[in-house]
């Protein structure tokens, strides 16, 4: 589903805006990146991989997935990607995923993009739960939704293939009530 109106990003520098067609080439560039999907269950073989994905998300259907581009304001690139899928209007909830460039690692950017995105699911989307599913090996975003006030809630064992191995998962869960953590 398109995003009209994305938030504010929360870091200096950085926006974020509806991801397009024309961003294929450079996000495949960094998830070709073999340190970038290590600890994810991303299987791309190719830039057309992510057409079926793009797809998806100019769906008009309320369920469909969401994504932004997170951009570099300076240089007009995309460095990394940030939205929902698993999405439920039922049961008023979503799941967080995000990925980022490597040059743009330890900056605090999926932190603040993550908190400012979270906080943007139960204001203007009116979710009541915002939840991220990480490959157990993946600290770096652990790190990244304990700082944006997410709660561990279990292991989900054998929960998503990795490249054509069972991963074990942690779940991790925000509420729109929960007060703890540096949500907008």
């Amino acid at each position: 589903m398109r995003i009209e109106s994305p938030p504010d990003s929360g870091y200096p520098g950085i926006v974020l805006r509806q991801l397009e067609r024309t961003d294929i080439p450079a996000w495949f560039d960094y998830l070709s990146i073999p340190e970038v999907i290590e600890h994810t269950s991303w299987n791309l073989g190719s830039a057309a991989d992510l057409v079926p994905m793009l797809d998806a998300y100019e769906s008009g259907a309320p369920t469909s997935m969401r994504r932004m581009a997170i951009v570099d304001e300076e240089h007009g690139a995309l460095v990394g990607t940030i939205g929902f899928h698993t999405i439920s209007d039922v049961n008023r909830s979503a799941e967080i995923a995000y990925d980022l460039a490597p040059a743009y690692w330890g900056r605090g950017i999926a932190s603040a993009v993550c908190a400012a995105v979270t906080a943007w699911a139960f204001t203007h989307e009116g979710r009541l739960r915002v939840q991220g599913v990480v490959l157990e090996t993946n600290l770096r975003s652990d790190t990244v939704l304990r700082k944006c006030g997410f709660s561990y809630e279990g292991l989900l064992r054998a929960y998503r293939m990795v490249r054509g191995t069972p991963g074990n998962f942690r779940m991790y869960a925000r509420l729109d009530e929960d007060a703890g953590g540096p949500v907008n």
